[in-house]
C-alpha cells in the first residue's frame, strides 16, 4: 500500500509522536530529552507541530528561537556528533516508515540542514 505525504498539521503530530517515541527508547540520547532538558512530551509535541508546520509549509504558527533552547542544552550537558547522528537517523527513518512524497522529502532535508546548523553552533561554545 502507497504511502501518502505529509499534508498539514496533523500528519506531522503523527510523526513527532513516532519520532520522540523512538528518541526516547534510544538510551544513547534519551537522556538528553528526560534528565538534562526534562522535556514534558505533552507540552513539547505542540511546539514541535508549530515548528515544523511553519518550515514545511511556511506557516506563522511558530515564533521562537529554536535555536536558544539547544544553546542552553548544549551548556547543560554538551552535545556530540553522534548526538546528531542519531537524532537524524531516526528522524529519517521515522519519516520514510510513515510518509512519501515531496514534503517527506522536503522534512528530510530540513532535519539535516537543522541538525548541521545546529551541531556548528554549538561547536563553537
Amino acid at each position: 500500500m502507497a504511502k501518502k505525504d505529509i499534508q498539514g498539521r496533523e500528519d506531522i503530530r503523527v510523526l513527532m509522536e513516532a519520532f520522540y517515541t523512538r528518541l526516547l527508547a534510544d538510551p544513547s540520547i534519551s537522556y538528553l530529552f528526560t534528565d538534562v532538558a526534562k522535556i514534558d512530551m505533552i507540552e513539547h509535541i505542540p511546539v514541535l507541530v508549530d515548528f515544523w508546520d511553519s518550515v514545511l509549509f511556511q506557516s506563522d504558527s511558530y515564533r521562537k528561537n529554536a535555536m536558544q533552547p539547544h544553546m542552553v542544552l548544549h551548556q547543560q550537558s554538551p552535545l556530540q556528533k553522534h548526538h546528531f547522528q542519531t537524532w537524524l537517523s531516526h528522524f529519517n527513518s521515522t519519516v520514510d516508515e510513515l510518509f512519501e512524497g515531496e514534503t517527506a522529502f522536503l522534512a528530510k532535508q530540513r532535519a539535516r540542514s537543522i541538525a548541521t546548523m545546529i551541531e556548528l553552533k554549538t561547536s563553537r561554545l
